[in-house]
């Protein structure tokens, strides 16, 4: 039996000759950088508060490199991998550890009431812990959250510009559809930031850690969220255009007039002064006219 190689798969060197050993080339339509610092992903463990009596989902391992620290601490961890080229390494690099799973699918195609039964203990708490490709980023965690998938919080790296909105308060250049979005289903948390100088390769950008944790109730109570997210998105549309001159694009202007003022909300703000507060009060009296 071969020597194991005891170096962390982040460990620079290592990760260099795991690509030269499988001629891994590197497809930009995954979003693939590498992380190379191992400090790093020991802060992202910590930050998800990973031990043995908590089940990790991982999106996108990559070559595994933040999929062995989670395995040393987690009860278990399945992993989705979308690149089948990365199968192979990931059986070598993973080899070590039997509560490790990889499954090679779009997490897109996940149906999130199946999630529990990826597991063996299938009542531990759920977290998901992944570098999230920057160009999915997004649609995963709305995925996640629009679905109501039986998880307890999310600790995700991505772009540092999107984990600042995802943080945004209102008021600030940050503050979107986004923000609320993410902000109605969960508390969000900037933890640190990742320089773009530990990846392989180098990205152009550097990245942030994200602690999203699932609300139990909503921080609002909306009598439609459909509506209400609705309205979230016309009154971002054009950032520039006040309140009153997105949302009369999908409303009728008197019963507008009429909510807003119920809301006392002046026409004239624009969408990115308003609380998720005022917001749900504004769906909800649009919704009872």
């Amino acid at each position: 039996m071969a020597e194991r190689d005891l170096r962390d798969i982040a460990n620079p060197t290592r990760t260099r000759e795991i690509i030269k050993k499988y001629g891994f080339n590197f497809k930009k339509k995954f979003g693939q950088n590498f992380l190379t610092e191992p400090n790093i992903l020991k802060n992202i463990v910590t930050a998800a508060g990973v031990n043995d009596q908590v089940n990790v989902l991982e999106v996108g391992p990559g070559i595994g490199a933040l999929t062995e620290y989670l395995a040393r601490e987690a009860a278990e961890v399945v992993a989705f991998e979308i690149d089948k080229t990365l199968l192979p390494i990931l059986g070598e690099t993973l080899e070590p550890y039997d509560n490790v799973t990889i499954v090679n699918q779009d997490v897109l195609k996940l149906m999130v009431n199946e999630i529990p039964g990826l597991f063996e203990n299938p009542d531990l708490p759920i977290k998901v812990v992944a570098n999230l490709p920057y160009y999915i980023t997004t649609p995963i965690i709305m995925h996640f959250l629009e679905h109501h998938a039986p998880i307890d919080e999310m600790v995700v790296m991505m772009q540092k510009e999107v984990g600042e909105r995802l943080d945004a308060k209102p008021s600030t250049k940050e503050y979107g559809n986004l923000s609320i979005a993410v902000q109605y289903y969960t508390t969000t948390n900037l933890e640190f930031i990742v320089p773009k100088t530990v990846f392989v390769p180098q990205p152009n950008v550097d990245s942030a850690i994200v602690k999203l944790t699932v609300r139990k109730t909503p921080p609002v109570e909306v009598k439609d969220e459909k509506e209400f997210f609705k309205i979230i998105k016309a009154a971002f549309m054009m950032r520039r255009k006040t309140l009153w001159n997105n949302l009369t694009r999908i409303y009728d202007k008197e019963m507008l007039a009429k909510a807003l003022e119920q809301s006392g909300i002046e026409p004239n703000r624009r969408g990115e002064s308003l609380s998720i507060e005022e917001f749900a009060s504004l769906a909800n009296n649009i919704i009872s006219l």
